[in-house]
């Protein structure tokens, strides 16, 4: 296990967090990838049972660097979505390592089947992530996002730029027990 690893904690987000939940969520370097929530939505997923939403935490619960949702916890098909993963910094492991954390969370103490997401076309760094930690893509949903220009004029209202497709990926329960006996993944 990697220094980084063994240093990434996950801890049940508080509604005192949001108001970091929030700006990670709007930062420019995470708004292309994913459509944000409005604080009422983040309080929902905190209480509402179904939904496990995490603050990611690097050291020794002082430094939060992100927060991941889970979705589905309670899905009587026991398939789990990862519905949304945002963090910062960027490029130093620490999506791998969540997305390990999560998947052992499905399968471990959620009992899922089938451990699911979906991601924008243009995250390829995402996309080449999931695939290398298993995912299988099941399908696109073509054009199912609005994508909206970055730059805007002071008080302007956000343009559109065109549409994204999302990627569906999922791994199931054996998939990930084979991984297990492979030493792919740690118990």
């Amino acid at each position: 296990m990697s220094e980084i690893s063994e240093r990434v904690h996950l801890r049940p987000t508080m509604l005192s967090d949001l108001d970091f939940v929030i700006s990670v969520e709007t930062d420019a370097h995470n708004l292309p990838f994913i459509t944000p929530w409005d604080r009422t939505q983040h309080e929902g997923a905190v209480r509402f049972p179904d939904f496990r939403h995490f603050i990611v935490e690097l050291g020794e619960g002082t430094d939060r660097v992100g927060f991941v949702i889970l979705q589905g916890c309670r899905n009587p098909h026991g398939s789990v979505e990862l519905k949304r993963i945002v963090l910062q910094p960027k490029g130093q492991g620490l999506g791998r390592t969540c997305v390990r954390l999560l998947k052992r969370m499905a399968f471990r103490d959620l009992g899922a089947h089938r451990f699911w997401l979906d991601v924008k076309q243009l995250n390829q760094r995402a996309l080449a992530l999931y695939a290398s930690e298993g995912f299988v893509e099941e399908g696109r949903l073509r054009e199912s996002v609005r994508v909206w220009k970055a730059e805007q004029p002071a008080g302007a209202s956000a343009q559109l730029a065109g549409y994204d497709s999302l990627v569906v990926m999922s791994m199931l329960d054996r998939e990930y027990q084979a991984r297990l006996a492979l030493g792919q993944e740690s118990a």
